[in-house]
Formats: structure tokens, C-alpha cells, sequence
């Protein structure tokens, strides 16, 4: 770097909430000599601007003094002798930014990856069903056959562990499961599981592994309000007083207290007229959504039917809002056995569409979907899928994705967009970790920071990215990155030295 000027980012923190979508940055950038602010289009920054002081004393006929714009002094000097003393404040920029996110189909504020990361294979999980993430970004994924449990991942963790179920054990106890196929964690840390072939929802608290059951009869399917018969995926409601269920064989979503025990008699809120096609009925209900502070309808995936209704709770009848039902197919205006759903704040629908092998995102009031993840071609690669199942979001947007068929978790990471619409393609194929031989994929802001550190490359203000080698390494401390980023909900301009 000329005349030794260097910076170094000391911090970088982030707060986001995936509900209401805001997200806060903080950046500081300490800076010798020269100072650099980042303007964002929503920021405040408060800047302590460098001094400098030179005093020289001259004992010369010629002395001639220039200054140069990063406010460095020289002196060049003729038959002369000069003494200069110079010192120089540091500079602290601090950059305060709030946005909040926009509408991924209006903004394409959310570019997911085409490429996945496998977090969970064969050698721990078997045939993978659903998942959920808590605000930790805890994972808890059941796992049908042959393992039949409920595992929990950490955050940043490898490993999951059994927390429900005993593993290749499959019964009737109150330790055991048979096909676990819904779970959902409420906010005190209760858990709470469905069972297919028990026909029944097992109810786990503070941590422990015997279930209590909340609805049906044990071992015991039929149609009765206090019976289930193949239930699928639940969910609760906002005051965790009511759970959903998908009451799959009977073409139904039951209600029960969360306090209910095992024979007390639940509530009909959406179909239960037999299986069909019609606006009246379900035909074999497996995916539910259930937010009433978005909407206060429930939003249900036909797996038989391939189609999606939303249902206000205890209505006569709902509405189709996308696939045709009763046809299967694989265009962007059909579902081949929808499974898992998740909408966010905007009534954007996140399907997967389990025989068509990917994950489409219908747009609100749109029933033509867009493949964010999966090819539409079973395969077992980074961007292929063999028939998903669950899907879920952690605090990031990064998306999760129970792999049924390939034995597995993917991980689909949020990546870098701009105005630019190819920046997200150019990103993927990144390994930016060259230098020490491993891999790293944008995660975070702090990563995307390290990221720009490693990659000292300009053109037109946009990332781009390329594979470096031992001497780029050499140059990366001294290299000047001037990027235009938009990282997730994130826009702002950071140049490093």
C-alpha cells in the first residue's frame, strides 16, 4: 500500500427477524491517514475526520511543499536540510443501516443458490420428512424409516442427535415412534410430533423424550373427532393454544388443544367431506401454513389432489389458489404431490413439489410458480433433488430442504444479487477459500466481509468472481476492493484497503 495507509474492519454485526424482515447493520472501519465513507441508501454516519499536523523546520535557500489529496505531506527539498514531525489522528467511520426487505418477486431481494450443501447424508439420517427451524436456527428433522426419530441439529453443528424416538426401533411406547412425520417446536421449547402409522400427535416437554399424546387414540386410526388416520405435517397457532393437523386419510384439518390428552375430541376446521376435487373437500391434506397475522387463513398442500387451497379456519368450502385440481403435471402452472409449504410475510408460497423433484415459489395472487431450487429431474446432485419433502427458513433465508429420496438435509444459501441480474450466477460457482484449499459459501454479513477481503477485483462496481492462486493471496493485504454489494437485505458501497 503507498505510504503505508492501511484500514481494518473491527466490526460487523447483524440483526435480522425473518417475521417482520428488517434488518440492522453496523459497520466500523478504522482508517490511518484517508478517510473512505459508505454511503447507503438508508444510513447514517457520523464520521471523526482525520487531522493531521506537520511542523518542519528549514535550513535551506529552496525548500517546495505539495500536498496530496489523502492529506499525506511531502517535501522535496534542494541543498537543504529538513526536520519534519507529523501526527496523525485515526479515523472512525460508523455506518448505521436499516432496511427492510422487500418482496423477493417484486425486489429479487432473495437469490437462492442453484447449488446445495449437504448438512446431513446417509451415514446419520435415513428417509428424511420435515423440518423445522427455531429462533436459535435450530434444525429438528423427523426421519420416517428406517431410523423413525426426531433429530436435532445446532446451529454451525455437524452432528445431529436423537431427541425423540429410540433409533431402528419402531413401537407404540411413549419412547418410540412409527413413521414421525410432522414436527413443530414452540417458543418454551415443547416439541411436538405427528405419526403416521400410530395415527397419533406426541407432545415432548422441556427437553424430555417421553411423549404425551394430545390427539388420537393410540395404534388406533378411524374418523371419529377424537381419532386420527395417517396424520401428516402440523403446525400452531400464534398463541400456541391450538395445534393443526393434516388428518391426511381422512381428508380433514383437526384442531385440538395443545393441552388436549389422548381421546378428547378435536374440531373439524377444513374439509372432512370425503376425498376430492372440489372446493368443499381435501384430497389426502399433507402441507399446512397457518399464520393469522398474515392471513387468517390456513394454506393446505393436496398431495393426491396436486393442488393448494387456503381455507379460513371453519368455513364451509375454500379456494384453489395453484396446480389444477385432480391433474398432475410439471409446468410452471402444475404440482405433481405437493408436500411441505411455507408463505412469508408478503404471501409468497415456497411449495415442494415432492414428484417433480423441486421447490417452486409462487408469487402472491400468481399461480404460475418459478423453480428456485431443484431441476425438475430427480438426480442426487448439488442441484438436483429426489423427491423433497419439508421445507423451512432460518433467520437468514437460507432454505432447507428434507431430501427424502437422497437420504439427506440440503441447505440452499441466500447469495449476493445487485442490479446487475447475472451477479447471483457469477457468484455460485465461487471458491473464494483457494488460498487455504477449502470451501466457504456467503453466508452472513461477516462472512461477505471476509469474502471482499479475499477478492481484490473491480469492474463496473460489481463482484466478480474468479479462481486466485498463491500470488493473488501475496497481494490480497495489499489490494483495494471497491465492490457494490447487496448481500440478502443489505445495500451499500465498502471499499477496503
Amino acid at each position: 500500500m503507498p505510504n503505508g495507509e492501511k484500514s481494518e474492519i473491527t466490526s460487523s454485526t447483524t440483526t435480522k427477524n425473518p417475521i417482520a424482515q428488517t434488518t440492522t447493520t453496523t459497520t466500523i472501519i478504522k482508517t490511518k491517514i484517508s478517510t473512505t465513507s459508505l454511503p447507503s441508501s438508508t444510513s447514517t454516519i457520523s464520521t471523526t475526520s482525520s487531522t493531521t499536523n506537520t511542523t518542519s523546520s528549514t535550513t535551506s535557500t529552496t525548500t517546495s511543499t505539495t500536498t496530496s489529496t489523502s492529506t499525506t505531506t511531502s517535501t522535496t527539498k534542494s541543498t537543504s536540510t529538513t526536520t519534519s514531525s507529523t501526527s496523525t489522528t485515526s479515523t472512525t467511520t460508523s455506518t448505521s443501516t436499516t432496511t427492510t426487505a422487500g418482496n423477493p418477486c417484486t425486489t429479487s431481494n432473495y437469490v437462492w443458490n442453484k447449488s446445495g450443501i449437504t448438512i446431513l447424508d446417509s451415514s446419520q439420517v435415513t428417509k428424511v420428512v420435515d423440518i423445522y427451524i427455531d429462533s436459535s436456527n435450530t434444525l429438528y428433522i423427523t426421519d420416517e424409516i428406517a431410523s423413525t426419530v426426531v433429530w436435532r441439529l445446532l446451529k454451525n453443528a455437524t452432528t445431529a442427535t436423537v431427541i425423540a424416538g429410540i433409533k431402528n426401533s419402531v413401537g407404540s411406547s411413549n419412547t418410540q415412534l412409527n413413521y414421525p412425520q410432522g414436527v413443530y417446536v414452540d417458543t418454551n421449547g415443547t416439541m411436538y410430533v405427528s405419526e403416521y402409522y400410530n395415527h397419533r400427535i406426541q407432545k415432548y416437554i422441556n427437553g424430555s423424550n417421553i411423549g404425551i399424546t394430545i390427539a388420537g387414540l393410540n395404534s388406533s386410526s378411524g374418523s371419529a373427532l377424537n381419532q386420527l388416520n395417517s396424520p401428516r405435517f402440523i403446525t400452531l397457532d400464534p398463541t400456541q393454544a391450538y395445534i393443526y393437523i393434516s388428518d391426511g386419510a381422512n381428508n380433514r384439518i383437526m384442531r385440538y388443544s395443545t393441552t388436549s390428552t389422548s381421546g378428547n375430541n378435536g374440531t373439524v376446521v377444513a374439509g372432512g367431506n370425503g376425498t376430492g376435487n372440489t372446493n368443499t373437500s381435501l384430497n389426502q391434506p399433507w402441507g399446512l401454513w397457518y399464520q393469522p397475522s398474515v392471513s387468517s387463513d390456513l394454506f393446505i398442500t393436496n398431495f393426491i389432489g396436486h393442488s393448494i387451497m387456503r381455507w379460513t379456519p371453519g368455513a364451509p368450502s375454500g379456494t384453489f389458489i395453484t396446480g389444477t385440481p385432480g391433474t398432475a403435471g410439471s409446468s410452471s402452472t402444475l404440482l405433481n404431490g405437493p408436500t411441505g409449504i411455507k408463505l412469508d410475510n408478503y404471501l409468497n408460497m415456497f411449495v415442494a413439489d415432492y414428484n417433480n423433484h423441486r421447490i417452486q415459489m409462487f408469487c402472491a395472487n400468481n399461480k404460475t410458480g418459478i423453480t428456485i431450487a431443484g431441476t425438475g429431474v430427480s438426480g442426487s446432485t448439488a442441484t438436483t433433488f429426489n423427491s423433497p419433502r419439508g421445507i423451512a427458513f432460518d433467520s437468514d433465508m437460507n432454505m432447507y430442504i428434507t431430501d427424502f429420496g437422497n437420504m439427506r438435509v440440503q441447505k440452499v444459501g441466500v447469495g449476493v444479487s445487485s442490479l446487475n441480474p447475472s451477479l447471483g450466477d457469477m457468484v455460485r460457482p465461487m471458491n473464494p477459500e483457494s488460498c487455504n484449499g477449502s470451501n466457504m459459501a456467503i453466508m452472513n454479513t461477516v462472512e461477505l466481509v471476509q469474502l471482499l477481503i479475499r477478492y481484490h477485483v473491480k469492474e463496473n462496481n460489481y463482484l466478480v468472481t474468479r479462481s486466485i492462486d498463491k500470488s493473488d493471496c501475496d497481494h490480497m493485504q495489499r489490494s483495494i476492493v471497491a465492490i457494490k454489494i447487496s448481500h440478502t437485505n443489505i445495500t451499500s458501497t465498502v471499499a477496503i484497503r
